[in-house]
């Protein structure tokens, strides 16, 4: 499993790529990528973390402190912690979140899939994560790996993403395009 012929740049791809080459090397590539999502989700839901990863006001031992003891409570693996101390010493965790989208492209080029990014106006529930995957792999035509986020400004629908391509389904386009429409009639 290499990652070498997927895009992936910049600070965030760089620490990807370091840390899916440990995983892989350590066979541990699923651990990690649950102990990230782990992560993520903690960010989305709790603000105190998500300010303590961002804040470039804590010092670099406090952040690290206070980032190990979160990542002790969520039980995530060494590998995981070690990875995240080294990018706290580094006072890098402002990038952590990209840094966690780019493992996940590189976890979706090793298993062939395509990463389907879907953001929608409320968290979507597992029911409908199984729905949207295998209709995106029915129109697509290999396996999609999806990559969740919530805008409420989108009233309702959604906004897909893959590759280059975009459907955009939300409430709050069709609304600003019937807007224009209007304006035309007069």
């Amino acid at each position: 499993m290499s990652a070498v012929n997927t895009k992936v740049s910049g600070i965030a791809g760089r620490y990807a790529t370091a840390l899916f080459e440990l995983a892989s090397d350590a066979k541990q590539v699923d651990a990690v990528a649950s102990d990230l999502a782990t992560i993520k989700t903690s960010m989305e839901d709790c603000a105190d973390l998500a300010r303590l990863v961002r804040s470039p006001l804590v010092s670099r031992d406090d952040q690290e402190r206070a980032i190990l003891a979160v990542l002790e409570k969520l039980g995530t693996s060494d590998l995981v912690r070690r990875f995240v101390g080294t990018v706290a010493q580094n006072r890098r965790l402002f990038a952590l979140a990209d840094m966690i989208g780019a493992f996940g492209q590189l976890l979706a080029a090793a298993r062939g899939e395509v990463v389907a990014k879907v953001i929608s106006a409320k968290k979507l529930t597992v029911k409908q994560m199984e729905a949207l995957t295998k209709e995106l792999k029915s129109s697509i035509g290999s396996d999609v790996a999806i990559e969740a986020d919530v805008d409420s400004s989108l009233i309702g629908g959604l906004v897909v993403k893959v590759g280059s391509r975009m459907v955009d389904s939300s409430i709050r386009t069709k609304l600003q395009n019937l807007k224009f429409a209007m304006k035309g009639v007069g």
